[in-house]
């Protein structure tokens, strides 16, 4: 069964065949039972939704033993990763970013599928590696170009989900740039950019060579007004300054 949820806010109405039901039946009836189950969802503003249509859930169910999350970004990726969901015998919610149903990307006419937990690197770089999710990826690489000309080479790591998190491919491109910059639409209170942070910290803390900085949507209900919405969602800007202050050249 695939359940489309027009928007994440709709499955607080559903918290309890998600988490109490779906997520334990597996463990409950030891390992006999399956729950093929994937929730499709959007998050994230920028369409002036307000407040109850534009939310950025996904950290609550990665929070949860026996839910699988998928953030994904380009077209190729949510094709691939939404087979992927589909045929897994686990309760999978699949949460897709608004915004990006206007993008267009290459996906190969023939079948293929992409495996649940494994990071997508967006661009290659030396300099500090930028950990983006979902639309954010966009954003990161809007900003790797102006960092560019400044002589800051960013790479980009989109997590493609939380749960299963590639923990080890976070650490690979740390260990490589010696400095991380996190950003996520969801509220960075108790958010996603916390266990990223986290994982980042626990597998690559030595070779970092600055703090890491996290980004996320400011800690208020999702404002109708459209400037006031650009003012909570991450923009190009902070991710930018960001990563000048992590890598020590002049704003």
């Amino acid at each position: 069964p695939v359940v489309e949820v027009m928007f994440c806010d709709f499955t607080t109405i559903a918290m309890d065949q998600i988490v109490n039901q779906a997520a334990k039946l597996h463990y409950m009836f030891g390992g006999k039972a399956k729950v093929p189950l994937t929730i499709r969802t959007t998050i994230g503003g920028g369409r002036s939704g307000a407040a109850q249509h534009s939310q950025s859930l996904h950290a609550w169910f990665a929070h949860v033993p026996g839910l699988k999350v998928v953030v994904p970004s380009t077209p190729y990726l949510i094709k691939g990763l939404l087979k992927a969901s589909i045929r897994d015998d686990n309760p999978v919610i699949f949460c897709e970013n608004k915004t990006t149903y206007s993008v267009r990307g290459l996906v190969p006419d023939e079948d293929y599928v992409l495996p649940l937990g494994r990071a997508w690197i967006h661009r290659q770089g030396r300099d500090v590696t930028i950990v983006a999710t979902s639309a954010m990826v966009y954003k990161a690489l809007d900003g790797a170009k102006q960092l560019a000309e400044r002589g800051i080479e960013a790479e980009i790591v989109d997590p493609c989900g939380l749960y299963p998190l590639d923990v080890e491919a976070l650490a690979e491109s740390v260990r490589k740039t010696h400095r991380c910059v996190i950003v996520d639409e969801g509220v960075r209170r108790f958010g996603a950019t916390a266990e990223l942070s986290a994982a980042v910290y626990e597998n690559a803390f030595d070779y970092l060579d600055a703090p890491i900085i996290r980004i996320g949507a400011s800690e208020n209900p999702m404002p109708f007004s459209p400037p006031l919405e650009q003012a909570t969602i991450p923009q190009v800007g902070d991710i930018v300054a960001a990563v000048q202050e992590v890598v020590g050249k002049p704003q």
